[in-house]
């Protein structure tokens, strides 16, 4: 079994920046792509960035330039860097993690973002 903690989210402004941390735990042995997600109240999730263990990354055209995912081989964590933040990124921010092959996958609990303006 694999354990996800999500954590660093919060309050902003506009333009402010946060960085959120994705802990994972357990049977770890595999494990390949790491992705945050978010949704939005009365949205449907959406992906927002991926990190593979090779340390290519992707991003969704909304984030591109603004956000930057890494990741922390020995602590096994990974992280969300959110930059020039705007209203629109307000959404709880999943941690998702899987095998190269896509299956099984692990989500966290998600921790909330909220930009005011």
């Amino acid at each position: 079994q694999v354990q996800l903690v999500e954590s660093g989210g919060g309050s902003v402004e506009v333009g402010g920046s946060l960085r959120l941390s994705c802990a994972i735990s357990g049977n770890t042995h595999g494990l390949s792509r790491m992705k945050w997600y978010r949704q939005a109240p009365g949205k449907e999730r959406e992906f927002v960035s991926e990190i593979d263990k090779d340390g290519k990354t992707t991003y969704a055209d909304s984030v591109k330039g603004r956000f930057t995912i890494s990741q922390d081989n020995g602590k096994n964590t990974v992280y969300l860097q959110m930059t020039t933040l705007k209203p629109e990124d307000t959404a709880m921010y999943f941690c998702n993690v899987a095998p190269w092959s896509g299956y099984p996958t692990y989500w966290g609990q998600g921790t909330q973002v909220t930009i005011s303006s």
